[in-house]
């Protein structure tokens, strides 16, 4: 049988998609430094088991996420330093208090820290929201001892804009850095996307955030390295960007540690791949990009 629509339903939903393209702001004539094909951000999702405790997940689930902050980040920041590649960690304020020796381990190596949130939740209360936006970039400038750039949230873009954040990492909804709005069409955010596809949680979680057992794989490293590594090579094809979202729970485990390793060695292997900090690849699109220099969408 034919599906069949409202035309009431057809333009209220032609509608959303054009609010939702105005929302987005594409970067006109992106280009990266001189000699850089491509920008690589390795992104850390360290939030330890703070939201293993949000999902009230049983307790051999968060004793998996209490390893991400013994061991799990600890043999990232060292793969990682051996590599003179740089991270950013977003991590919950939180983790300050509880892990904050392996945070000052990330930001003596030069890693970045970024907010994601204080408890791994965005209150819907708006001056709850504020008090935590607050404590957790209060937190993390405690000890990076600089303001803090960036976040991976869903808080409401104006708060975030006036608390001195400039980008996020919360969209898989482009490829490339990208200028997004709020839905009143201002309070701007560089965007850095990144897709599910190269989030490792989707290829190593059993019982990822309660869902049945049927539902989940863990992948072999090997096949997961191959599948990475060809995602990247489309983007180098393309000019394009690889932002990889990593779990210290789930991929400081050492076997798949050395993956990684040998990613970035191949990664190496081709020239003009540029590791920064999200921080720095946003510094560097919004001064050599800014939001009121790109054209705007007539539709």
């Amino acid at each position: 049988m034919t599906a069949t629509f409202e035309t009431g339903g057809i333009e209220a939903l032609a509608a959303a998609a054009r609010r939702s393209d105005a929302q987005h702001v594409p970067i006109a004539d992106f280009r990266y430094p001189d000699g850089v094909h491509i920008a690589v951000n390795f992104t850390l999702d360290f939030d330890a088991m703070l939201l293993r405790r949000l999902w009230n997940e049983p307790a051999l689930q968060r004793a998996k996420g209490e390893f991400g902050g013994r061991v799990g980040i600890w043999r990232l920041l060292d793969m990682f330093d051996a590599h003179d590649v740089k991270a950013t960690v977003f991590t919950p304020g939180r983790i300050c208090e509880l892990y904050p020796r392996a945070l000052r381990r990330a930001v003596a190596a030069g890693h970045e820290l970024a907010d994601h949130m204080w408890e791994h939740q965005v209150p819907e209360d708006l001056r709850l929201e504020e008090d935590h936006l607050g404590k957790a970039i209060a937190a993390l400038s405690a000890i990076s001892k600089q303001p803090v750039a960036g976040t991976r949230s869903s808080h409401t873009p104006a708060l975030l804009r006036r608390m001195g954040v400039t980008y996020n990492s919360f969209t898989s909804a482009r490829s490339m850095p990208f200028y997004q709005l709020d839905e009143n069409g201002e309070n701007e955010l560089l965007q850095l996307p990144f897709h599910y596809a190269v989030d490792d949680a989707m290829y190593f979680s059993f019982g990822w955030l309660g869902t049945p057992n049927a539902a989940q794989r863990l992948y072999d490293p090997e096949a997961v390295l191959e599948i990475w590594w060809q995602a990247f090579r489309q983007q180098y094809r393309a000019g394009g960007y690889f932002n990889l979202l990593l779990h210290p729970f789930v991929s400081g485990h050492a076997a798949r540690v050395d993956m990684l390793e040998r990613l970035i060695q191949r990664m190496k292997t081709l020239p003009g791949v540029w590791f920064p900090t999200c921080g720095d690849l946003a510094g560097y699109c919004i001064e050599q990009f800014p939001f009121d220099q790109q054209p705007r969408s007539s539709k």
